[in-house]
Parts: C-alpha cells; sequence; structure tokens
C-alpha cells in the first residue's frame, strides 16, 4: 500500500497517470458510443418525469386510455365567417392530412361512417329507446292521456316545412321518437353536423372542427417535427398568393380563415423549443462566463484550457452514465445538468487558488496538498445528488446520476490528467487574491473581540433572525405538479378558445365507475349520469360524456320496450288515424314489437361499431387489461403476496370512464361521489401527484435536518464538535436565509426549492471544510481558500442565477433557490475562520 501511494505522489508518474486518463476517457466515450447505437435517445415527454403511481389494474388501464386519448390528438378550428367556406376550408384541411398517412391517421370531422352504422343499429333497436322526457310520459299510457303530447309534437313535425318526418320513417315510428333518442346520444347541442363536417358558432363565426391523431408520440422529436410540418403545410395551402395576414390566420376563398389549434403536440413542441433553446443558451453563457472568471482570476490560458477540459470531461460521464441507467436523456435533465459547470469547475478553482498561492510549478505536489479536501468535497457532494436521486421522480434521478457521474468525472481530470498538463507557471499576483486577502482582514478587523464590536454583531444577528422568523412563518407553499411545465401564453389562449367552441373538452381528471358484470356497470352507470347531472346544474362542472347515452341497461331497455308495448296495445289505432296513416300498418308495427322482444342493446354490438373514441371508455376484463411490458408481467406472476388475492379480484371487473368537461370544483365533486354511494371514483392523477409531490418535500426537509446532524457527528471526530457544530451552521443558516427569501419574492415552497436546498446543503458544506482544512495554517492559506470559494461562488451563481430565466416553473424555482442560498453560503463561509482562530487560540 505504501509503495502503491508513493508510485501516486511521484512526479515521475504524471506521463502513466495523463495515459490511464486518456484509457478511460477512450473507454467511455466507446461505451457512449455503443449505447446510442443500441437505442438510447433523447426524451422531451414531460410525463417521463412523474412519478409511477401504484394503482389497481382497472384503475391504471384507465389512466392509460384517457392518456393515449389525450395524448396524440390534435383538435384544429377553422373560423370564417359564413357556414360555407369553413366548410370548404375543414374539407379541403382534411384531404390535405389524408396524404401523409404516416404522420396523421384517424382523420376526422362531424359523421363517420361509423356513427352511421351505429344509427342504423340503433333503428333496429328502437323499441329498447326513449329519453326520459318520453319515457315520462308513456309510463303510464293506459291511465294518462300525457302521451298525447308525443302525439302532437308528431303532427307538428309530420306539417312542417322544416321537419324530419318522412313517410318511411313514419311507417316504422309513427310518433317519430327515434330522431330525439338520436340527438340525444350528442353530448353537447352546440355541434352539428352538415356535409360530414362539425360546425359550431363562436362570436358570429362558424367553426369547423377537424380532428386527427398522431401515429407517433406527441413527445417523440421526430414525431413533432414531422406532425408539425404536415400542418404548416396543410394550413398554408389555405392561403391565397396575395395573403398577407399573421402566421395563425389564413385567408381561403379570398376570405380570412382563422386556425385554432388544440392537443399535447402543441404543449410538447413548445417545451421542447424552450428547452432546446435553455440547453443551447443556458449553458453557453454559462460557460463563457466561467471562462471569463478564469482568466480574470489567473491571466492565462493553461487554466482556461484546462477548465475546458474538465468540464468536457465532467459532460461526457454525466451523459454516458445517464443513458447506461437509464436508457434515455430527458431534455429537461441537461437543462437543470447546466448547473454542472457551476460545481465541476470548481476541482480546477481549487487547484489553481492553491498553485497561485504556493507559486510552484509542480503540479503533484499541489494536487497532493489539496486532493483530502478535494475527496471529502466529491463525497458530500455525492451524497447531496443521491439524496436527490431518492425521489420517486424520474427526471430527478436522472439529474442526481447526471451530476454525480459528471463530478467524478472532473475529479478523475484533475487527479489523472492535471499532473502532467498542469506544469505551468502562473503569474505571480491576481487582484482576486487580493481582494480575497482585503475581505478576510476587514472580516478580521470586524469580528474582532470588543465590547462595542460584541454589541454590532448581536444587533445583525438580531436582524437576522428576525428577518427569518417572519420569512419562514410568512412562506406558501404550491405542490401543483402542474408547475413542472407551463405552455406559452399564445398556446393556451388558442386551446381555451376552441375548448369553447367544443363545450368545454374534456380534462385529464375523470370518473371511473367499476361493477363485477356488464348490467351492473350499465346500472351503475345511470345512477353515475344522475349524479353527474346534479353537479352539472350546481357549476361543479361543465359537462361530462358516459356511456350511458349509448349503452342503456338491459332493465332501463326492458322498461322501455314496456312503455312501447302499452302504448301500442291501448292507443295505436287512435295514433294511425290521427296521423292519416294506413291501416294496415298496426299489423306490421306490432309484429316489429313482437319480433324485438328480448333483442337488447348489447355492449359488445355497439363498442365493436363505435369509433376508438367511445369504445376506450368501456373496460373489460380481458386480455387487454394488462398494459405492462411481457418482463414486468412475468415478474409479477412471480411474486406471491398477501394482496394477490384482491388483484385478482380487481382484474375480474368491468368498468367504464366517463370524461368531464369544464371542471369547477373537483373538491365538491369528490365529496359527491363519495357519499352517493355508488361504485364510483373521482380519478385525478394531478391531484395524486401533486400530493406525492407534498409528501416528498416534507421527506426532504426532514432529510436535511438528518444530514446536518449526521454531519456535525462524522467532522467532530476530525474537527472537534465546536468546529464541526460551526462547518454545519453555515449552510443551514444559508437554507433558513433562502426560504426567508424565497417569502419575500412571493416564491411558494415546493419540492424543487426543497431538492435545491439539498444542494445548498451540500456546496455550502465544500465551502466550510475548505475553510476548516486550513484552522492551523497561515493567513495566506486561507486567502487562496478565500479566492477559491469567491471564484466556486460566482461559477455556481453564474449557472444557477441563469437558471432562474428558465420558462419552466421546476427549473426556475431550483435556480432561484441556489441563487440565494449559494450567496449566502458565500457570505457566511468565511466565518469558519473566526471559529478556527478562536480554537487554535485556545489551543485545540
Amino acid at each position: 500500500m505504501s509503495k502503491l501511494a508513493s508510485w501516486f505522489n511521484s512526479p515521475k508518474q504524471a506521463v502513466p497517470r495523463f495515459i490511464i486518463w486518456c484509457l478511460l476517457i477512450a473507454l467511455v466515450s466507446a461505451y457512449g458510443v455503443l449505447l446510442w447505437q443500441s437505442g438510447a435517445k433523447i426524451q422531451s415527454n414531460i410525463l417521463a418525469m412523474l412519478p409511477k403511481l401504484t394503482e389497481t389494474p382497472l384503475t391504471q388501464k384507465a389512466l392509460d386510455k384517457v392518456e393515449q386519448r389525450l395524448a396524440d390528438q390534435v383538435y384544429i378550428g377553422l373560423l370564417a365567417d359564413n357556414k360555407q367556406q369553413a366548410i370548404n376550408a375543414a374539407t379541403h384541411l382534411i384531404e390535405q392530412l389524408q396524404q401523409s398517412p404516416d404522420v396523421f391517421t384517424d382523420i376526422r370531422s362531424g359523421e363517420s361512417q361509423q356513427m352511421q352504422t351505429l344509427s342504423q343499429y340503433y333503428f333496429d333497436k328502437r323499441f329498447f329507446l326513449l329519453t326520459d322526457e318520453q319515457y315520462g310520459l308513456l309510463a303510464d299510457t293506459e291511465h294518462s292521456a300525457d302521451w298525447q303530447q308525443l302525439l302532437l309534437a308528431a303532427q307538428q313535425q309530420l306539417y312542417s316545412s322544416f321537419g324530419y318526418a318522412s313517410s318511411a320513417l313514419l311507417t316504422q315510428d309513427p310518433l317519430l321518437l327515434f330522431p330525439d333518442n338520436l340527438i340525444a346520444l350528442a353530448p353537447t347541442q352546440k355541434l352539428t353536423s352538415e356535409q360530414h363536417i362539425l360546425l359550431s358558432k363562436s362570436e358570429q363565426k362558424f367553426v369547423a372542427i377537424v380532428m386527427a391523431k398522431g401515429v407517433k408520440s406527441a413527445f417523440n422529436p421526430d414525431g413533432q417535427q414531422q406532425q408539425m410540418t404536415v400542418l404548416n403545410d396543410a394550413f398554408s395551402s389555405l392561403k391565397s398568393v396575395n395573403s398577407q395576414h399573421a402566421p395563425n390566420s389564413y385567408r381561403g376563398d379570398n376570405t380570412d380563415i382563422e386556425v385554432l389549434k388544440a392537443g399535447t403536440l402543441f404543449h410538447a413542441q413548445a417545451a421542447t423549443d424552450s428547452a432546446k433553446f435553455e440547453v443551447s443558451t443556458i449553458g453557453s453563457l454559462s460557460l463563457l462566463g466561467v471562462m471569463i472568471l478564469v482568466w480574470l482570476g489567473f491571466r492565462s490560458v493553461m487554466p482556461l484550457a484546462l477548465a475546458v477540459l474538465t468540464l468536457s470531461s465532467g459532460f461526457l460521464f454525466a451523459v454516458v452514465a445517464t443513458l447506461s441507467i437509464f436508457g434515455e436523456l430527458h431534455l429537461l435533465t441537461l437543462v437543470f445538468g447546466t448547473s454542472l459547470i457551476g460545481v465541476a469547475i470548481d476541482y480546477s478553482f481549487h487547484f489553481y487558488c492553491e498553485k497561485l498561492l504556493l507559486n510552484k510549478p509542480n503540479a503533484t505536489a499541489v494536487i497532493n496538498r489539496i486532493l483530502p479536501a478535494m475527496t471529502l468535497a466529491l463525497l458530500t457532494s455525492a451524497i447531496a445528488f443521491i439524496a436527490i436521486g431518492m425521489t420517486p421522480f424520474p427526471g430527478m434521478q436522472q439529474v442526481a446520476i447526471f451530476c454525480a457521474a459528471g463530478l467524478l468525472g472532473a475529479y478523475l481530470t484533475l487527479v489523472f490528467a492535471y499532473p502532467l498538463l498542469a506544469n505551468s507557471r502562473l503569474p505571480t499576483s491576481s487582484f482576486l487574491l487580493v481582494w480575497a486577502e482585503r475581505y478576510l482582514q476587514w472580516l478580521t478587523n470586524v469580528t474582532t473581540h470588543s465590547a462595542h464590536t460584541n454589541l454590532k454583531i448581536s444587533a445583525v444577528a438580531c436582524v437576522i433572525a428576525l428577518f427569518i422568523i417572519g420569512g419562514v412563518s410568512t412562506l406558501k407553499s404550491n405542490d401543483d405538479i402542474r408547475n413542472l411545465q407551463q405552455s406559452p401564453e399564445r398556446i393556451t389562449t388558442e386551446e381555451n378558445k376552441l375548448r369553447q367552441v367544443l363545450s368545454g373538452g374534456t380534462d385529464n381528471q375523470f370518473i371511473l365507475v367499476t361493477a363485477n358484470d356488464e348490467q351492473a356497470l350499465l346500472n351503475e352507470l345511470d345512477k353515475a349520469s344522475t349524479l353527474l347531472s346534479d353537479a352539472v346544474v350546481a357549476n361543479e362542472i361543465s359537462s361530462f360524456v358516459s356511456l350511458n347515452r349509448y349503452l342503456p341497461s338491459v332493465e332501463k331497455q326492458k322498461q322501455n320496450y314496456l312503455a312501447y308495448q302499452q302504448l301500442y296495445l291501448h292507443h295505436l289505432d287512435e295514433i294511425i288515424d290521427a296521423l292519416g296513416l294506413d291501416e294496415s300498418l298496426k299489423a306490421e308495427l306490432l309484429n316489429q314489437l313482437s319480433l324485438s322482444e328480448n333483442q337488447f342493446i348489447s355492449p359488445d354490438s355497439v363498442l365493436n361499431i363505435a369509433s376508438n373514441d367511445l369504445a376506450s371508455l368501456w373496460l373489460s376484463p380481458n386480455a387487454e387489461m394488462s398494459t405492462t411490458t411481457p418482463i414486468a408481467a412475468n415478474i409479477r406472476a412471480n411474486l406471491k403476496t398477501d394482496s394477490q388475492a384482491s388483484s385478482n379480484s380487481e382484474s375480474h371487473q368491468f368498468g367504464s370512464i366517463i370524461l368531464l368537461g369544464g371542471i369547477n370544483d373537483l373538491s365538491a365533486l369528490t365529496i359527491r361521489a363519495e357519499q352517493s354511494g355508488l361504485s364510483v371514483n373521482v380519478i385525478d392523477k394531478v391531484g395524486e401527484i401533486s400530493n406525492l409531490m407534498a409528501q416528498f418535500k416534507q421527506l426532504t426537509l426532514q432529510l436535511l435536518v438528518l444530514v446536518c446532524v449526521v454531519a456535525i457527528f462524522i467532522f467532530s471526530v476530525k474537527f472537534g464538535i465546536k468546529l464541526a457544530i460551526g462547518i454545519v451552521s453555515v449552510p443551514a443558516s444559508s437554507i433558513l436565509l433562502t426560504l426567508a427569501s424565497l417569502s419575500v419574492v412571493g416564491s411558494p415552497l415546493s419540492l424543487f426549492h426543497a431538492l435545491a436546498l439539498i444542494l445548498v446543503l451540500g456546496i455550502g458544506i465544500d465551502y466550510s471544510l475548505f475553510f476548516a482544512s486550513v484552522k492551523s495554517s497561515s493567513p495566506a492559506k486561507a486567502s487562496g481558500v478565500m479566492m477559491a470559494v469567491l471564484m466556486s461562488a460566482c461559477s455556481t451563481l453564474l449557472a444557477f442565477g441563469l437558471l432562474t430565466f428558465s420558462q419552466t416553473n421546476a427549473i426556475h424555482y431550483f435556480g432561484l433557490t441556489l441563487l440565494f442560498g449559494i450567496g449566502f453560503t458565500f457570505l457566511l463561509a468565511p466565518l469558519i475562520s473566526i471559529i478556527t482562530r478562536e480554537v487554535v487560540h485556545n489551543g485545540k
């Protein structure tokens, strides 16, 4: 062991150590290329950063269905001054999109072939269909004349110029009951269909609706590019040659056609563009700032070159390690990872500050002097990142691995490459070193014990304490996961306008209705729809989409059939006579009624005909239930747990999704559902994740306290209890000051603030350790440490300070917290020299 230490510390081994470093870089690079060729990729899906919730199989299947339904769907609204222009524009757009079947599928607008087929199926089952109003009028036709209101309505249709009565329809449905049932299937009456185009009105303009589904995921960067290209080309084709309008307005038939867009595609594409811009901008500005800082500090090209080499090595290790563990690298990880610049460069700063102070060209000797402190600093920073990786957020786990591996790469570069590359001499003076000496001298003078000085220090301490107490006591929390990403206003404005046209659209929250068999589920759906209708009246929601409109229960169908039967048995002659129909129709109508008995509407028949939009709302216990990978399925099959029986029971249940639109009071709706006694659950993945974020925020804050206690215990072994408390009190005080400052600037506390505080603790302990390590040395060495900490703090503030300008709230919160935290840490860390001075004075 002594021979190995001797070899490692020998200046003669600089070349072999550099060769080892070159081989290591080559191996890591080759492994990275292999990973990329094997399918590693850049990920931009914001959902990939979210934690995985443990759900029952049926609930997880419902979540997958809703996410799949919303994720890749694109909605386009074309606004025109008159109806025909809107129809023409929509028809043209559909034709353009259909030319790219490899990019968009299921392109549609109004009536489709499935709906026509479904309408025919329902007509054959018309004796089992009645609206609530119709059933109320027909429920007791033997003793009540209410049914005559339906007869009067049929006569009005028969003699109206705009009525839908026809001789063919009258011979099979003399009271014209079926059209109203068909109209009732539509979730909203604001939308109509003409020439197979879905139409609505908005602010005196006609709106034609076109829908399409992306073949590739909206979060796939390649898919985004393809879909946006096809859409933009299609929009451009609507313009005339002389169009001079803005990008979101197009001209067709010499009339302005305004385009409204909605869908995950546009949010995901904005997030991808923002992340790419921030990676390039923040990373470039941070790197440029660090280079300027290095040049100002050392006035030499070599420190600048080695700083770039250190950062490049760190990023290489970071990227390869992340791809190796996760198989992908999230764009937001790269944005967070730009902060690595401000941390990894610390190794280069401390090396050159020590070298400048010693004025020796021998790099090996300098490294040997700083290596113990640097190693301890690496371990504390790694622990801080590992703590971040303990959260259930895949994105934060990636950030933890990315930064920890990057620091390791920078550390190995210092140990193996610097002995050969950093042997050149530096200028004999540095104005940053002079500043550091002056600051330490001023600090020494300020803290020199005297009655007057002690009074000032006590007053300042009281002011700081009051600031912390006032700020922390008024600090608010916000754990809403929607803060993870906020889309540009132009996108949300267009989407909200189109949602109003679509009567509120649907939200991520939904109702899941469950039962043990089909008919029980249909009965529950009927009751749930009544419950949700009351919720609409109470303005808790604006609308909902339920399969009960399309799938009445057998019990309800029997009631409807019995009402028809009573009507025909007691009043068919009167109906035929009042409408002037041929008396021979009576026998045919009675025969049709008799043949239809027990030929009920079945869910399988309807769902086989219906579009995927409807079919996806029905959850049956079949092979489709499993949405996991074969490997995961095999693992789960081999696990024998106490909950296996309940899981199997859950997997044999039927379920149905009820989509909600225009949610105004989700908590009131949840209470309503819980008090109903029905098998209905409000599924709010956003809320569940937000609650999980709140829990882990509290856990992270508790972890900070635990780490402080453990750090005091560990450092007391080397430095003594007083100095150990001083080392930890610097970042602890910085954390409290940061929390108070967040309250002052109005930034609510979230998990991302708490995660950043872990780094404040790790970096703050590093700064304190560097000062503590010179407790028995000359003041000159303390000046060198002060210069290194000054440059480290400046570089870190450059990196994290720029993150505060991010458009993504999660990154903004992260950067803002570190901006405050590192700033306070830099101001407080030199106070360790006071403690070390007292320790030396007391003969420790």
